[in-house]
C-alpha cells in the first residue's frame, strides 16, 4: 500500500496523509481523520508498520537501519479499532518518529499464543516494546523474556519493577462516582466489565464509602463497547425503574447506553444522568454531549515513547513511573 492508496481510500489529499503518517504535525487533521488514516494504513500493511496479521502470515519484516519498537495491545485482539487505543498508538508512533524510531509491528496478547507469531517475534527483533493496557502475569513474563526493554502504559499501576506511564483508573472512576453522588444521586448504575476491573471496584468502594447500598439490579456486566453499553442499559432499565444515573466504564460504552436510555423514553440528564471516562474526540459531538473524565491519551502516548526510548538509550536504569493528571469534562449528559 502507498500513500496514494491510503489517500484515495480515506478521501483526502496525499499531502494530508503524508503529514499524518510522518508525524510532521499533530494539527494536520482532526483526531477522527487521523485515526481513520492510521486504521487504513495498518489494515493495508503500510511500511514501516507491520500488523499482527502480517506476523500470522509469516511475512518477514524488512530490515531497516532505523531503531525500532513494537506495541502490544494487552486487552483486545482488535484494539486498533478502539478509539482510546487508536489515539494512544498514533501518539506513540508520531513521537517515535520524531525521535528517529519506527514502530515496526503491533500485536495483541492473544497473538503471542500463536506459534507462528512467537517465531516471528523472535526473528524480528526490536529495541523495545510498549504494553498498552492491563494484561495478566503470564503475558508480562512472556514480554520480559522476549524483549530487552519494556514499558507499560494504562490505567492500572503495576509494581515498582516496571517502567510505566499511568493515569490512575481507580482514582478517576471514584471521582466520577463521587460527582454523581454530589448531585444527589444514590441509585447509580454501572455498565461495563466487572471481573478484575479496577473501575468497577472503584464504583463499589465509592458507594460503600458514602453508605449507599449495593444493588446488583443496577449492574450490567457487559463488554466495554457501544453494543455492550446499549445492551447493558436496556438490561438495567428492564430490571429497575429507580436508577437515576449511570457510570459507564468508558466513553464508547456510554454512547451505546445513551442510545438505549433515549429509546426507552428517558430524558438525559433530567431522568437519568450519564458519566464515563476517557474523553475521546466523539464525546463532545454526540447528543447530549457526554460528561466524562478526561484522560490525556495523546500525552500518555508521547511520554510512553519518550520513556521507552530513554530506557533503550540507557538514559535511566532504575524503573520510572509517570503519573499523569486527569479532570472532569462537564457537558450535557451530567452537568
Amino acid at each position: 500500500m502507498t500513500l496514494k492508496d491510503i489517500a484515495r481510500e480515506a478521501g483526502v489529499s496525499i499531502s494530508t496523509v503524508s503529514r499524518i503518517i510522518n508525524g510532521n504535525s499533530t494539527k494536520a487533521a482532526s483526531k477522527e481523520l487521523q485515526d481513520k488514516i492510521w486504521k487504513i494504513a495498518r489494515a493495508g500493511g503500510y511500511a514501516p508498520n507491520t500488523s499482527a496479521q502480517t506476523l500470522k502470515q509469516k511475512v518477514p519484516v524488512k530490515k531497516t537501519t532505523s531503531p525500532s519498537i513494537a506495541c502490544l495491545y494487552a486487552r483486545s485482539q482488535d484494539a486498533q479499532n478502539d478509539a482510546f487505543f487508536s489515539a494512544l498508538t498514533r501518539s506513540i508512533e508520531q513521537e517515535a518518529r520524531r525521535e528517529g524510531y519506527v514502530v515496526k509491528y503491533s500485536f495483541s496478547a492473544l497473538d503471542i499464543h500463536t506459534p507462528s507469531v512467537c517465531e516471528q517475534i523472535e526473528k524480528n527483533e526490536v529495541d523495545g516494546v510498549a504494553i498498552l493496557g492491563r494484561c495478566d502475569a503470564a503475558t508480562m513474563k512472556f514480554m520480559k523474556e522476549h524483549f530487552r526493554k519494556v514499558i507499560y502504559t494504562g490505567l492500572n499501576p503495576l509494581d515498582a519493577s516496571w517502567d510505566q506511564v499511568i493515569c490512575d483508573g481507580n482514582a478517576i472512576a471514584a471521582d466520577a462516582v463521587r460527582h454523581l453522588i454530589s448531585l444527589g444521586h444514590e441509585k447509580i448504575g454501572y455498565i461495563g466489565e466487572t471481573c478484575n476491573e479496577i473501575r468497577y471496584q472503584a464504583y463499589c468502594n465509592t458507594l460503600a464509602d458514602h453508605h449507599i447500598a449495593f444493588d446488583k439490579n443496577v449492574i450490567a456486566n457487559v463488554p466495554g463497547s457501544s453494543e455492550g453499553g446499549y445492551q447493558g442499559a436496556r438490561q438495567v432499565l428492564k430490571r429497575s425503574s429507580k436508577v437515576t444515573a449511570f457510570f459507564c466504564m468508558n466513553d464508547i460504552t456510554a454512547i451505546g447506553a445513551i442510545r438505549a436510555i433515549k429509546e426507552c423514553g428517558y430524558h438525559i440528564p433530567n431522568d437519568i444522568a450519564v458519566i464515563s471516562m476517557d474523553d475521546i474526540d466523539i464525546a463532545q459531538y454526540i447528543s447530549p454531549m457526554l460528561t466524562t473524565m478526561h484522560i490525556p491519551i495523546e500525552e500518555m502516548g508521547r511520554m510512553t515513547a519518550k520513556l521507552l526510548i530513554d530506557r533503550i538509550n540507557n538514559g535511566h536504569t532504575l524503573p520510572m513511573k509517570l503519573s499523569l493528571p486527569y479532570y472532569l469534562a462537564k457537558r450535557e449528559s451530567c452537568p
